[in-house]
């Protein structure tokens, strides 16, 4: 099975223009159950990543504060470390993107 790594990067508080909108854990899941239906052959790896405690991992810590410094919208969505959707994610482009992927890497037998 293929393996695709999921990045998702939020706030416990919803930034101001998207109240309306779900949280970014709630963004998560939906892409996962979304990604999941479409993509069976797909083994997703998710992980979600507080702008205010992005850990230790370098590229975490950059995004966090480019996030924090309005250079992104959250959630900030990455697919194998590749930016592929930042505020209210289209699922249309990440499907897109994942098709794109899922040919460039063919399972081996």
């Amino acid at each position: 099975m293929k393996v695709l790594s999921m990045t998702v990067f939020g706030a416990e508080e919803k930034c101001a223009s998207c109240i309306h909108l779900p949280s970014a854990r709630e963004t998560m899941e939906w892409l996962d159950a979304a990604i999941s239906r479409k993509f069976p052959e797909v083994s997703l790896k998710i992980e979600y990543v507080d702008i205010d405690m992005p850990g230790e991992d370098e590229l975490h810590v950059r995004l966090a504060e480019s996030i924090r410094d309005d250079e992104y919208f959250y959630p900030l969505v990455l697919l194998n470390d590749e930016i592929v959707a930042e505020g209210n994610p289209n699922l249309k482009d990440i499907f897109a993107k994942i098709e794109k992927w899922n040919e460039n890497n063919p399972v081996s037998e």
